[in-house]
């Protein structure tokens, strides 16, 4: 079947230099710019002589796609887990009319309420927003992940999604499995082709090594998604072995855990939410994914964006290096070295309690 066509406001239109530099994950390379501080450079150099923002959501390419997604990513996990489905609706509907159009999914995530939840609040809305959800396979076989899909379609009350990614690709072995005959990325081509998928990617947020391991295979993915943070860019860092990579590939870049998971470092202080999301969103990516439970979250997380300006290279250098003694031993991102925040699904799909 053909997709329907969303709303021309998601599609893209004829980009001034302004908006190519903004859109942080454009085809081109970062590297040649001289790399993510360069890049920083160049955005800071072009933002308006006021300093100030727009105002508005910014919108940024999904890289080679032709789609304008917001800079903002509504995450569909920690939003999944509220009990009120009328304040559920409320919050997404709210976010949707600020500007953000672009909403996370997962066929796992609660069970799947939390596709349920947002195939409800959809309902006369979806050629308004880029929507995306995950395959939780783990590589088991194509067979498996094409029912996934086809579950998550009729939890989301759509026809096709905009973005199917491969979620947790956190194991050693999961680029092996997904790339096996009858794997995974058999199962991403194969409903690109039937129309109901547009675009395909991964995620994780273990090691850079294995997103590279999967990158080496060559695939056509329009996306990738993994931790980025102002630690990360100290530990195990994807900012630094990835995403470059990605945008040599004009492979979207969509980052994740700004605010490291569980936010201690906001508790304690030692960053604050402004300065964790405004990094991220100066690093060349197209979106950032941001868990969003209640409408002091979403408030706190639009303004930060609406006024955002990005960080120049001395302020971005700065930050690394105050936080530097906090993230060398990778006390705050133990997603990448415990199975803490790996989900059930994926344990018990390796074999593992």
């Amino acid at each position: 079947m053909t997709p329907k066509k969303p709303d021309q406001s998601i599609w893209s239109t004829p980009l001034d230099r302004r908006q190519l530099l903004k859109g942080l994950g454009v085809a081109g390379s970062v590297m040649a710019l001289g790399g993510p501080g360069r890049l920083a450079e160049l955005l800071a150099a072009d933002t308006p002589s006021s300093g100030t923002s727009t105002g508005d959501i910014p919108r940024r390419p999904l890289g080679k796609t032709g789609v304008q997604v917001s800079a903002l990513c509504f995450g569909g996990a920690h939003w999944g887990r509220l009990k009120d489905e009328s304040e559920a609706f409320r919050i997404i509907h709210e976010a949707i009319d600020a500007g953000v159009n672009f909403l996370d999914n997962a066929w796992e995530y609660h069970g799947g309420r939390s596709e349920e939840l947002m195939g409800k609040a959809l309902q006369g809305k979806r050629q308004q927003v880029v929507l995306m959800t995950k395959v939780c396979s783990h590589g088991r076989d194509k067979k498996v992940a094409l029912q996934q899909l086809d579950e998550s379609l009729r939890r989301l009350k759509t026809d096709y999604l905009d973005l199917w990614q491969i979620h947790e690709v956190v194991y050693e072995d999961d680029p092996d499995r997904h790339f096996a005959p009858n794997g995974a990325t058999e199962a991403l081509l194969e409903a690109k082709q039937q129309g109901k998928v547009r675009f395909i990617g991964f995620t994780g947020h273990k090691h850079p090594q294995i997103h590279l391991k999967m990158l080496a295979h060559d695939f056509p993915f329009d996306t990738c998604q993994m931790p980025l943070n102002v630690f990360d860019g100290t530990y195990r860092s994807f900012e630094r072995e990835v995403l470059p990579i990605l945008n040599q590939r004009g492979i979207a870049a969509l980052g994740m855990k700004s605010l490291t998971g569980n936010a201690e470092p906001i508790k304690q202080g030692i960053v604050t939410p402004e300065e964790a999301i405004r990094y991220v969103l100066s690093l060349p990516i197209a979106s950032l994914v941001s868990g969003i439970d209640s409408p002091q979250v979403l408030k706190q997380n639009l303004d930060i964006v609406r006024r955002f300006t990005p960080m120049t290279v001395a302020e971005m250098e700065g930050l690394r290096a105050r936080v530097a003694l906090y993230a060398m031993d990778g006390r705050y991102e133990l997603f990448k070295s415990t199975n803490r925040y790996d989900g059930g699904i994926g344990r018990a799909q390796h074999g593992l309690s």
